[in-house]
């Protein structure tokens, strides 16, 4: 049986703040993929003058991102699209697409998703994790600290029970850097 709802793969900030009206919340698998801090932010999180960092989507072989699949409701589809694409494609380092989730609980669907490009200038997949501490303990942007951004994803995805070392390590080491 094929599910043809809209559903958007969440892997950070979507988790706790998804923006649209979600009509169900799966746990969910996206193979070739991993969640990463590899994307400088001058916008959100930073600014071009001292630039934060989020998390991207970074493909690599042998790669698991597990996250959350979210059903769009009915009807919001169109309006989804569009805030999704006003919010993700701000300064055009993130690429759409669409790509196969695998459900925790079983099953399958196509997802819309946002993935960094590797080729954009804001693309820094190879920082040292104690390098992205020290920017996220200072960073700020017009959506508020980067610790913020930083804690709420590692909290949502701990609630969640989907373990993340690298998470894990800088939501511990930038507590102790902003103390």
């Amino acid at each position: 049986m094929t599910d043809d709802r809209l559903w958007v793969f969440g892997y950070a900030s979507l988790l706790w703040n998804p923006g649209f009206p979600v009509a169900e919340r799966r746990l969910a698998r996206l193979d070739g993929w991993h969640r990463s801090f590899c994307m400088w932010s001058i916008h959100h999180r930073g600014t071009p003058e001292a630039p934060g960092l989020v998390l991207a989507l970074d493909q690599a072989d042998a790669a698991v991102c597990h996250g959350a699949a979210l059903a769009v409701e009915p009807g919001a589809e169109e309006a989804t699209i569009a805030y999704l694409r006003e919010r993700e494609l701000i300064s055009s380092a993130y690429l759409e697409r669409r790509v196969p989730v695998a459900f925790e609980d079983g099953g399958q669907a196509e997802a819309l998703t946002y993935v960094i490009d590797p080729a954009h200038q804001q693309y820094c997949g190879d920082l040292p994790l104690e390098e992205q501490a020290q920017v996220i303990a200072k960073a700020i942007g017009g959506r508020g600290p980067n610790t913020e951004y930083l804690w709420n994803t590692a909290d949502h995805l701990a609630e969640m029970g989907i373990a993340d070392a690298d998470l894990a390590w800088l939501s511990h080491r930038v507590r102790s850097l902003v103390k």
